[in-house]
């Protein structure tokens, strides 16, 4: 499929710099080849709105289904009234994904993030077949948070092509030995990192997201 869903350890984990530095990378160096970002579901404001300006994307092809409140999106659903109407986006995801070449979808929160009251990002990986990059953010607990997400993809029957490290704050080499060790991190999940993401003060930056992606392993993520 010419997709691919990007999910994290948790909220803040660093999906929507890796989902921009891989656009943005597409963007500079693919060209001739067309790709549309897409997040099925926001609550709050943020990622829809970003995405629409740094690549020019519409609003409604990002996120087709929106609530005010920041909360899980069945809590925010059921604040105005409404339920997540799962179906709605997977018709604009469907017409994405035959309309371009390649479609990154970024998802809410963590494999295990609620999407509607009976189902999960991970129910959502399987359902749709989207295989599966994971962002792990360099801190204390990122080991534990790791492996809990890998058992949940693998118990959920997903495709897992790797794992990224994100720096959401300044890190060092030694914080990143001693928080997210990449050789310990693949023996305890038997899947491979795929890269490391530095701390980015202005992640907004296009030309410095594309060099940053140069760094990764694309070949395991993009069809390059």
């Amino acid at each position: 499929m010419n997709s691919l869903l990007i999910t994290g350890t948790d909220t803040n984990a660093g999906k929507t710099v890796l989902t921009s530095a891989l656009a943005a990378y597409w963007q500079t160096y693919c060209s001739g080849r067309s790709l549309r970002v897409m997040k099925p579901i926001q609550s709050g404001t943020g990622d829809c709105e970003l995405y629409s300006r740094l690549f020019d994307f519409t609003p409604d092809e990002v996120t087709p289904l929106r609530f005010a409140a920041p909360l899980a999106p069945p809590i925010a659903a059921e604040k105005e009234g409404q339920r997540v109407e799962l179906e709605k986006a997977w018709q604009v995801f469907e017409t994405l994904r035959q309309r371009y070449d390649y479609v990154l979808v970024e998802a809410l929160g963590g494999l295990g993030s609620p999407v509607t009251p009976e189902t999960t990002v991970a129910d959502l990986a399987w359902d749709w077949r989207l295989p599966v990059v994971l962002v792990v953010p360099v801190r204390l607990g990122a080991i534990a948070q790791t492996v809990a997400n890998v058992a949940l993809a693998r118990m959920s029957r997903i495709h897992l092509k790797g794992i990224v490290l994100n720096c959401p704050q300044p890190c060092s080499e030694e914080d990143v030995a001693n928080w997210a060790p990449l050789a310990l991190i693949q023996s305890l999940t038997s899947t491979p990192v795929l890269g490391l993401i530095p701390h980015l003060p202005n992640p907004t930056d296009l030309e410095k997201l594309a060099e940053v992606a140069s760094n990764l392993e694309l070949e395991r993520m993009l069809p390059l």
